[in-house]
């Protein structure tokens, strides 16, 4: 073991996305030194290519229909509105900019050390940092890896014409015919956004259905509704090649279909971002996920050498890598001992049109988990359409364990379904019962009012 004077630092992080800066932020404040190493950019992938651009995209989507509603209420556009799609990219990008500026001041106001290089670990306790300048070498206790994840594309012929989730933010024009592969929540997300903004849009999937770590019942309720406002879903289909088609592109479908579209989004998934790293000169191995194994304490193999976020097991969501961040710090720096962090009460939302929200069980994992339960579901068109015209519906659901009342799980889709459902996950995150739910009073006249109404139980 090295002597103390030996280390320049004692946490040194490897890549600034959320869950590194946290880390890094909240370890100089317990009065860590520290330095983090970044050759992309402040805040990751969920500032730069990910939650913050994706969701201002979904605002600008959701106008489309805005316009449409506002008629019924009485607002007449005296022309037909078009969209800018220079504007809304240009706009976004000043914003990113901004809030990378944001996280520069976060880290430097707390002391930390920047470092514009590509880290790789040399040996348990040695980074080589690699920049214009040539090689340099920093030595740290303790290296954390926070690199996330990178987007994946399965091979076939003509790959190199999809793009992948980092490049679609930046599309020098617009798609007029768009395509998306995938079946996880980027897919459908993408799938939304480029319908809301005005391309003739198609999501091909491999499966039955998309989304297949949700509620059943979810995921059949969002088909139906993606549908309705004009998504053409194809599934049990796949890509078995794309070929270039002038300006546009021919996408051979394994169905025997072909699709001539603008650009096509292959949303196929993201790897822990560990290209270059340097875990096998260390001897890290991953496990059969391509996940980095870490114990309680965010400890690889390599005691010295910690993790977290996309790299390792878990949900692969920006507030799950800041609570580990947190926890890593307390373990490593605060000398506490945190409680387990409880990944089965993770909220999460999905922000295709309408909107899916979800926390705890589904019912199928419910039914797999618990002797009996009790399900409780609506489907209704919202107020709003009642004057709007619009034939979209809302699903709310709960899953109750009838032998101790505990909600165990709840699920919408709908509008404003993520913002409702945050606070939902704080009763079930508390383990608060059905009867909790019902004594609880509504607020008249709203959509959320349904979670503390339902009284008909669907389902056993």
């Amino acid at each position: 073991m090295a002597a103390e004077s030996d280390y320049e630092y004692d946490l040194l992080v490897i890549g600034a996305g959320s869950g590194g800066v946290r880390a890094a932020r909240m370890a100089a404040a317990a009065g860590a030194k520290v330095a983090i190493a970044e050759d992309r950019y402040l805040g990751g992938t969920c500032v730069n290519v990910g939650c913050v651009p994706k969701k201002l995209y979904a605002y600008a989507a959701h106008f489309h229909d805005s316009f449409d509603d506002a008629a019924g209420f009485g607002w007449q556009l005296s022309e037909p509105a078009t969209f800018d799609w220079a504007t809304l990219r240009d706009n976004k990008t000043c914003e990113i900019k901004r809030l990378n500026g944001i996280y520069q001041r976060m880290l430097e106001s707390t002391g930390v050390k920047l470092l514009d290089a590509r880290a790789e670990l040399v040996d348990s306790h040695t980074v080589a940092l690699k920049d214009v300048n040539g090689v340099s070498y920093a030595r740290a206790e303790k290296i954390l890896l926070a690199t996330g994840g990178w987007p994946w594309i399965p091979d076939f012929p003509g790959k190199e014409h999809a793009l992948d989730s980092n490049q679609v933010f930046d599309l020098d024009t617009f798609p007029k015919r768009f395509l998306v592969l995938g079946g996880g929540y980027i897919a459908v997300e993408f799938a939304s956004i480029f319908n809301g903004l005005g391309s003739e849009t198609h999501l091909i999937y491999r499966g039955d259905l998309f989304l297949k770590q949700f509620d059943h019942e979810v995921r059949e309720f969002t088909r139906t509704e993606m549908e309705k406002k004009g998504v053409n879903l194809h599934f049990n289909a796949n890509i078995e090649r794309i070929e270039t088609a002038g300006a546009s592109y021919n996408v051979h479908l394994t169905t025997g279909e072909m699709l001539e579209v603008d650009a096509v989004l292959a949303a196929t998934g993201r790897k822990a971002n560990i290209q270059g790293l340097g875990l096998k000169t260390l001897g890290i191995q991953l496990d059969g996920e391509g996940k980095i194994p870490v114990n309680e304490r965010y400890e690889t193999l390599v005691p010295s050498i910690l993790a977290l976020g996309d790299l390792t097991a878990g949900p692969e969501l920006t507030p799950v890598a800041i609570a580990e961040a947190m926890q890593l710090v307390d373990y490593h720096f605060k000398d506490a001992t945190p409680a387990p962090l409880d990944y089965t009460t993770v909220p999460t939302a999905v922000f295709c049109q309408p909107n899916i929200g979800t926390v705890g069980l589904s019912e199928e994992g419910a039914r797999q988990k618990l002797a009996k339960i009790r399900v409780y579901s609506t489907q209704f068109r919202a107020m709003k359409h009642t004057l709007s015209g619009s034939q979209e519906r809302t699903l709310m659901k709960l899953i109750v364990d009838d032998a101790t009342d505990v909600v165990v799980g709840a699920h919408m889709v709908g509008e404003e379904a993520g913002e409702i459902i945050q606070g939902i996950a704080i009763a079930v995150r508390a383990g608060l019962t059905k009867q909790d739910f019902d004594l609880t009073v509504g607020i008249h006249p709203t959509g959320a009012e349904e979670f503390v109404t339902l009284r008909t139980v669907t389902r056993h």
